[in-house]
């Protein structure tokens, strides 16, 4: 507890200066070029919606940073990607199913585009409107939509270049609806209204094999990721530890000077994504194994593009070559905070069946040595203490090994144990109602949360940054009492029990409670 207050006051009375960054926000050089293509964040979690307790919901959310406003185009799809969800069950490290989403796209008045009679009748010529509704929208009518986004659902049983496929339906159609983006309460009448337009687009369909049906939703949410992003790329322009007693409790009795929780430093409040979300039975997707699944989210497009020197609304260009993954994402903040950015492309195009290559930066990271780097000799200087490191000193990390790459023992741990980095998710620990689930996860005795899967509450900044801080090394709550999971000593880790945190709170109660659980989306204009 000495070295607990002592850091405290260096915090405040030094430069603090370290790198985090938004779950998957932007997080490698090739994604910002191509952001239709850019995973967000991932979810899996068992289902808490009531009557749902023998279903798991997998959240995969694209295209980042989506201002409500961003008409007239908003935030389409790329129509020449696929995007999938997948499923290992067995431990391998390979997929065992995938769902693989197809988009496309056409235009009002049967795909040419709705038109207006400009001028005199002796001068009078029919010319496109350059906007995507030219009238209000509703669960009732989509009359005045001139833009219209649709997709299909393959199920692929295997490996997903050569398994077997199926294309799933709803209501006797393989091709589903997307929703318009929330234009504004113009065009939708409120937000109500919005909602009850978009519920229209959540599917039932059928799973080959599978008894209980399964449930669809893709469509524009509420960006569910909470950041203090400004500030913590300006060198963590705050003190990154927490200032009460408790997140919240607002009484300055934690670390002096430290950051407090506050909506005003999540910098993602009046951000959308674009959702895609799938809703499937717990028998039907854990195979033979143990019950634990890991799941990840790609998109992939064509290797070729050559663009269209006449580009039109249908061939702005022409695409051709195998289709090559271009973007990857599991667990939250790895390829922000572990890989190295000469590899951050190399993690999205890479299978987690190959991630033996990035060991190294997961058994000696690099951040808590940029950390120590940083502000080891003002914390020595400033409060006369001689700390060699504040970087943990345990090689290899056992502790992100567990976290990262095999899951916990009893309770997300595949029954083959492939180091791999992919989100582990236990389908038999029962889900908690949304009042009772702690966004800390299992740190906060609440094992249906990250890293056993993760829900949209779960404050993974938070989390990530304790972690690999060392907070793994130091007792954890595990059914009310304070338990060592024998990965580290706390000697190992000279920091690892400060409470790191961002300031931007987070929890359930922040989300829906049903299918598809993320938010309304922030509509363009009110």
């Amino acid at each position: 507890m000495q070295h607990f207050h002592k850091y405290a006051m260096a915090l405040i009375a030094g430069a603090v200066a370290f790198s985090t960054a938004a779950s998957s926000h932007r997080e490698a050089p090739g994604v910002t070029q191509t952001p239709t293509i850019d995973s967000t964040d991932f979810y899996a979690f068992n289902s808490y919606e009531s009557g749902r307790e023998d279903y798991v919901t997998l959240i995969a959310n694209y295209i980042p940073l989506q201002d409500a406003y961003g008409g007239p185009n908003y935030f389409a799809m790329h129509p020449r990607a696929h995007y999938a969800i997948h499923i290992d069950n067995d431990g391998d490290a390979v997929e065992d199913l995938s769902f693989v989403f197809d988009f496309d796209a056409k235009l009002g008045a049967d795909g040419n585009g709705i038109a207006l009679a400009v001028g005199p009748q002796d001068n009078q010529k029919t010319v496109m409107v350059p906007l995507k509704n030219v009238g209000p929208v509703s669960l009732d009518s989509s009359a005045a939509a001139n833009f219209f986004e649709s997709y299909t659902v393959e199920l692929v049983q295997g490996s997903q270049g050569n398994g077997n496929r199926t294309t799933l339906s709803a209501n006797g159609s393989t091709s589903l609806g997307k929703p318009l983006d929330f234009i504004g309460t113009k065009t939708f009448g409120s937000v109500a209204g919005y909602e009850q337009y978009a519920s229209q687009f959540v599917y039932t369909t059928e799973l080959p094999g599978c008894d209980m049906p399964a449930r669809i939703f893709v469509g524009q949410r509420k960006d569910p990721f909470v950041v203090n992003l400004g500030k913590t790329f300006d060198l963590v322009n705050y003190v990154p530890v927490e200032g009460d007693s408790a997140p919240g409790a607002g009484d300055g009795n934690g670390f002096p000077g430290g950051v407090t929780q506050a909506g005003e430093n999540d910098d993602l409040a009046n951000k959308n994504v674009t959702s895609i979300a799938v809703e499937v039975p717990k028998s039907c997707i854990t195979g033979e194994g143990n019950g634990v699944i890991g799941s990840w989210t790609t998109a992939s497009l064509p290797q070729a593009s050559v663009l269209n020197p006449n580009a039109t609304f249908d061939k702005p260009a022409v695409a051709g070559g195998a289709m090559t993954q271009v973007s990857r994402l599991g667990s939250p903040l790895v390829n922000e905070l572990v890989i190295g950015i000469g590899d951050k492309d190399r993690f999205s195009s890479s299978h987690p069946s190959d991630d033996a290559q990035f060991a190294d930066y997961v058994t000696h990271p690099t951040l808590p040595e940029l950390l120590n780097i940083l502000f080891r000799d003002a914390v020595n200087g400033t409060l006369g203490t001689s700390f060699e490191t504040l970087a943990p000193t345990h090689f290899p990390r056992n502790d992100l090994i567990t976290a990262f790459l095999t899951g916990f023992a009893g309770v997300n741990q595949l029954a083959t144990v492939t180091p791999s980095e992919m989100l582990r998710l236990n389908t038999a620990i029962p889900a908690v109602p949304v009042a009772e689930q702690s966004s800390f996860g299992v740190a906060g005795d609440d094992l249906a949360g990250f890293p056993n899967g993760r829900r949209p509450g779960d404050d993974v900044v938070d989390i990530a940054l304790r972690v690999v801080m060392g907070a793994l090394c130091y007792p954890i709550p595990v059914n009310g009492e304070a338990t060592n999971l024998g990965l580290c000593e706390e000697s190992d880790a000279n920091v690892g029990n400060v409470p790191f945190t961002d300031g931007a709170p987070i929890d359930a109660t922040m989300m829906e409670n049903q299918f598809p659980y993320l938010a309304t989306p922030l509509p363009g204009s009110n």
